[in-house]
């Protein structure tokens, strides 16, 4: 029953605004006024026209707002994709930068020493943890064999240690069994440079009579058959005086930053 009271409202409705149109329509002519009873349907009609006609606006806004705000999604999307993308390629063009900085650099290197050298890459550390050396992408089919000397731009590295088919291990100048045999630049006195910590090694076995200044520069003296002589390892930074002995307790910096270490050269024995 309610859906039968609900039609036949709907087509009472419908009948009513028909017939208001029909009235309006025959009475439409010259005359520029409405009647009383043109007035009343007027009266009775329009609020329900300016509702309709309201939905109809505000429906229409609606859907051109939701559809304006997927496209502005879709291009907000479209646009951070983009902007993702050229972050990665800076990033990559400014790493291809850093690293022809880096070789141009042993290049140069290279050719101060004029000795034949291999160029490696640093893989890895040592894994044991036992020992301060690293992994470089170089082995015995390149001609690589224990106590190579193995250096950078800036100095002293370290030497070979172990030598597999495509891979080798250098033990750096920082480890405490590391040993090469120097020189103080300025004024020729003799040590030995050891490993104590990744920013500080010590120079043992200098003499009390010896002239050593802080800001010294070290270099390999030659000796020993590994290191070319004249290559920088490290610069003074701290004397002390050791009460009745005979030697002086001298520390220095390393040249080399350990912690930036990703191309090495390896000094090829004949």
């Amino acid at each position: 029953m309610k859906g039968v009271t609900r039609f036949r409202k709907i087509w009472l409705w419908a009948l009513f605004i028909g017939f208001t149109l029909f009235l309006l329509s025959s009475n439409s002519g010259p005359r520029s006024t409405w009647n009383p009873a043109e007035q009343l349907i007027i009266e009775i009609t329009s609020p329900f026209q300016k509702f309709i006609q309201q939905s109809v606006n505000i429906t229409k806004r609606f859907w051109l707002s939701y559809f304006n705000l997927v496209d502005v999604r879709h291009e907000n999307w479209r646009v951070k994709k983009e902007i993702d993308a050229l972050r990665m390629e800076n990033s990559h063009y400014r790493e291809l930068l850093a690293s022809q900085e880096r070789l141009q650099e042993l290049l140069k290197f290279k050719h101060s020493i004029n000795l034949p050298v291999l160029a490696a890459q640093v893989i890895g550390l040592d894994p044991t943890g036992w020992f301060k050396s690293i992994i470089i992408d170089k082995g015995r089919r390149d001609g690589l064999r224990p106590n190579m000397a193995v250096v950078n731009a800036s100095g002293v590295v370290g030497r070979i240690v172990s030598v597999s088919t495509n891979y080798a291990k250098a033990l750096l100048v920082i480890d405490q069994n590391s040993a090469v045999d120097c020189l103080v630049q300025r004024s020729r006195a003799r040590g030995i440079v050891k490993g104590l910590s990744t920013e500080i090694c010590k120079l043992d076995y200098v003499v009390k009579s010896s002239d050593v200044a802080v800001g010294d520069l070290i270099v390999t003296s030659g000796l020993g058959g590994v290191f070319p002589k004249g290559i920088s390892v490290g610069q003074v930074s701290n004397i002390k005086g050791i009460y009745g002995g005979l030697f002086k307790d001298i520390e220095i910096g390393p040249t080399v930053d350990f912690s930036k270490l990703e191309e090495v050269l390896v000094i090829l024995k004949d």
